[in-house]
């Protein structure tokens, strides 16, 4: 197979980045960057239908994927996870069409396990060996275990509040594990730091291009898992917002490679009332997000105070036509019941905010119920026993 990877670009300024040097994120407007692949080629010679009989996980996508050389991944199996419908929950809400995408399915129990596949692989191809990132608990575990697998060396630093479960699957992986005070913004300022003094390479949200390509899959997934339809609405967790606009990213290739129309899905984000700067920004029309101080929810992955891709989260949702919205802590816990006892899903709090999100949006008939939904449970609820006792 060939990856038709060709460059990176910037998502704001669109300087032209080449594709064999660990380039992090511009070095003229300090904003993100996007893998660019050849469509041209890739429209011609890979075929949705090629699909057929490969390997069950993100990397069946390979194509369209960001390692030049197949021997560079590494992987414990991540993604092709279930698109289970929510019958249960359809009764429950009078709605006809409701799906939830379990990404606690993961390898590592999350979905943070595509991103931190996507990037531990090029890092490798890269001849990167020492990896830092800040992390409100799940990517860290992620990072440390695909680093543990690829024989890299990872560098975690983590809210000493994080959940036990995260914490611990870090140290056990062999992790450089350093637990502060403070929040996950304060553990990227910490990690940025010793980036710099040490010549680690920061793997944090967004600022590095390959992890946005391992969550992309989630979009690629859900088509093909609607025989290559893409639902009216996405309802998703929104933190860092990786995983938001990757999958509307792979909304965009898929159409141009023609696999898909043109996707009619609203992408809708949900926040902790706690800490909400997408919300407070799309409400307000602004093309950033402000950071949010005080920041306070039990969803650790949702309790990001400022997201680096502020910008690209705005602009998916208003591109789409989709919202943002807010929920609070306990209507989250009770989703988690809700949705465990209708479904048999035991989802992690973000996950779980999701459908507290559609219950709202269905009384202010932002959200019909006759309409094809994607809840996206971003993890399992096991991880976060600790949080609510």
């Amino acid at each position: 197979m060939k990856s038709y990877a060709e460059y990176l670009e910037c998502t704001n300024c669109h300087k032209e980045y080449d594709y064999v040097n660990p380039y992090r994120t511009c070095q003229e407007c300090g904003k993100v960057l996007y893998v660019k692949y050849d469509m041209e080629k890739a429209r011609k010679n890979f075929d949705r239908n090629s699909l057929v009989g490969r390997v069950s996980s993100m990397w069946r996508y390979y194509e369209m994927m960001p390692i030049k050389d197949e021997s560079n991944i590494v992987s414990l199996g991540e993604g092709m996870t279930p698109l289970l419908k929510a019958d249960n929950l359809g009764k429950a809400l009078n709605c006809s069409d409701i799906y939830i995408k379990d990404e606690g399915c993961n390898p590592t129990g999350s979905f943070k396990a595509r991103g931190l596949s996507a990037a531990v692989s090029r890092a490798k191809e890269l001849g990167v060996t020492k990896l830092t990132m800040p992390s409100a608990g799940n990517a860290g575990g992620a990072l440390s275990l695909y680093c543990a697998r690829g024989n890299l060396e990872a560098n975690v630093f983590m809210p000493k509040d994080a959940p036990i479960a995260n914490k611990r699957e870090s140290s056990d992986a062999g992790a450089k594990l350093t637990l502060i005070d403070g929040l996950i913004s304060d553990a990227g300022k910490i990690s940025r730091e010793q980036a710099q003094e040490k010549g680690l390479f920061d793997v944090s949200t967004l600022q590095e291009p390959y992890r946005a390509e391992g969550k992309k899959t989630m979009g690629y997934e859900i088509a093909e898992q609607l025989q290559w339809d893409t639902p009216d609405v996405i309802i998703y967790p929104t933190g860092g917002g990786t995983g938001l606009i990757g999958i509307w990213k792979a909304f965009q290739e898929m159409q141009e490679l023609g696999w898909i129309d043109k996707p009619k899905t609203r992408m809708i984000a949900v926040q902790s009332e706690g800490c909400a700067p997408i919300v407070k920004a799309y409400q307000s029309g602004a093309l950033n997000a402000e950071m949010w101080n005080d920041a306070k929810t039990f969803a650790a992955g949702i309790r990001v105070p400022s997201a680096i891709g502020d910008y690209l989260i705005l602009e998916a949702i208003r591109k789409s036509s989709g919202t943002a919205l807010t929920v609070t802590d306990m209507e989250m816990m009770e989703c988690i019941s809700i949705m465990a006892s209708n479904e048999g899903i035991y989802p992690a709090p973000e996950g779980a905010a999701t459908l507290a999100a559609l219950k709202l949006l269905l009384a202010s008939n932002e959200v019909k119920p006759e309409e094809k939904i994607v809840l996206m449970n971003t993890g399992n609820a096991y991880k976060y026993l600790d949080m609510w006792d």
